[in-house]
């Protein structure tokens, strides 16, 4: 005879049960299955057609196209990347003798719900201060995106050959000792 009692088959198959219910409970948090949609900015915006200005050193700039297939707007607050020093949002707006003048753009870049942004020489984009290291036709490096709920999002852009929009960059209060 056995030192246990025997136990009887329903709380047998009650155990069983349990125990293959909490298995199905850690299986499907292990993999992500039935999980809730990410509400994290990131996730819901791309950049697609990416590129970077191709240059031996000082400031660059990356273009490419922001798309949000979310409900909602979503703003792009900073950028950062490996091969600069610091990344900023930048604009370009004519001046008063109507020259372009590239300056930082307060507040980011606001992607409208289910629409899109376009990064482009002689508007909107991202500007890379204090290059790191050269940027060469044809490389590639990573940029971090970073939106204001702080989710990030990480791309690799195309580094390419480009003559400039001839704009004049006006450095932002807090950065007065780069000039154009």
């Amino acid at each position: 005879m056995s030192a246990f009692p025997r136990t009887p088959r329903i709380a047998r198959r009650l155990g069983a049960t349990t125990a293959l219910s909490v298995l199905a409970v850690f299986a499907t948090a292990c993999t992500g299955t039935d999980a809730a949609p990410s509400s994290a900015q990131s996730d819901r915006v791309t950049l697609s057609d990416q590129w970077i200005k191709a240059a031996d050193s000082g400031m660059s700039a990356a273009f490419g196209d922001l798309t949000n297939t979310g409900d909602e707007p979503v703003t792009l607050v900073a950028a950062t990347s490996p091969a600069s020093a610091r990344v900023e949002i930048h604009e370009v707006v004519p001046d008063s003798t109507g020259a372009k003048t590239m300056r930082p753009k307060e507040g980011g870049i606001t992607i409208p719900a289910h629409g899109a942004v376009t990064l482009r020489p002689g508007a909107e984009h991202l500007m890379f201060m204090d290059l790191l290291q050269p940027l060469r036709t044809g490389a590639e490096t990573s940029l971090t995106l970073t939106f204001a709920d702080g989710s990030t999002s990480v791309v690799t852009a195309q580094i390419r050959d480009f003559a400039g929009g001839n704009e004049h960059y006006v450095p932002g209060a807090e950065n007065p000792a780069h000039g154009g």
